[in-house]
């Protein structure tokens, strides 16, 4: 009897295991996602959403200079597209008159924090007020409230998500890299982004890369013949009744 009790305990706790791994993906806090590799669990932000539609987000991220801005902003009219730019707390500061303009253009504006820091370095103190701080600093421009947040460099951690995520942000990165900001050909950047879309993609680049604004207009235009239309990140994602998978692609419940 013993020992058919311990084989018992045996089996349950291997069907329990074998669910974390099946089920791979947990709701966690509002927004964000315990991913299971295994029994070890972390935190994922939001890489890319699943979709039937041919429909892709591009983003650009604001920290450094507004040279190429205006370019980009006039290609992203010409072809009616809306685009998400993260804006870095000092860029806003100084340059508020390109916040305004971007706002005004239809776009959406999320936070790409105050300092530009690697926030998985961070205390959940250092980054409530690295969000706060940035998103206050946008809405006194445009009067709206911010919750899209892009970690810089890419860079994260579990308490970075947690936290974004208690605060009503959804933390946002990519899964198409246009690597603009290595001075990169606007032709190889543009070949890099095409080449790497699917449904639901979102397209990182950034407002002040040396070639970005001459790659847009090639990237908007070979997408579109291609069938893809754009949207902003916040009308691409799901912001209920989701799933994240170990990719960080977002897929909507069944």
């Amino acid at each position: 009897m013993i020992k058919i009790l311990k084989l018992k305990n045996v089996l349950l706790a291997a069907v329990a295991l074998i669910l974390f791994t099946v089920l791979s993906v947990s709701v966690y806090f509002t927004g964000a996602y315990t991913v299971y590799y295994g029994n070890t669990p972390r935190l994922v932000p939001i890489y890319s959403v699943e979709r039937e539609d041919k429909v892709v987000s591009i983003s650009f991220d604001c920290a450094w200079g507004v040279e190429h801005t205006d370019d980009i902003l006039k290609a992203l009219s010409v072809s009616g597209v809306k685009a998400t730019w993260f804006m870095v707390e000092f860029w806003a500061e100084k340059y508020p008159d390109y916040v305004r303009k971007i706002d005004v253009g239809g776009h959406e504006v999320g936070t790409h924090s105050s300092t530009h820091s690697y926030m998985s370095k961070q205390n959940s103190e250092e980054i409530k007020l690295e969000l706060s701080t940035s998103s206050e600093a946008i809405k006194n421009i445009t009067g709206k409230e911010v919750n899209l947040f892009r970690p810089p460099y890419g860079d994260y951690d579990d308490e970075l998500i947690k936290t974004a995520s208690e605060l009503g942000y959804y933390t946002i990165q990519w899964d198409t890299d246009s690597l603009d900001w290595k001075d990169l050909s606007a032709t190889d950047i543009a070949m890099r982004v095409i080449n790497s879309v699917k449904n639901g993609s979102i397209i990182l680049m950034h407002n002040n890369g040396l070639h970005t604004a001459e790659a847009v207009p090639i990237i908007l235009e070979t997408l579109k013949n291609r069938g893809y239309s754009f949207v902003p990140i916040g009308e691409l994602i799901y912001k209920d009744n989701y799933t994240i998978d170990g990719t960080g692609r977002q897929i909507p419940a069944k």
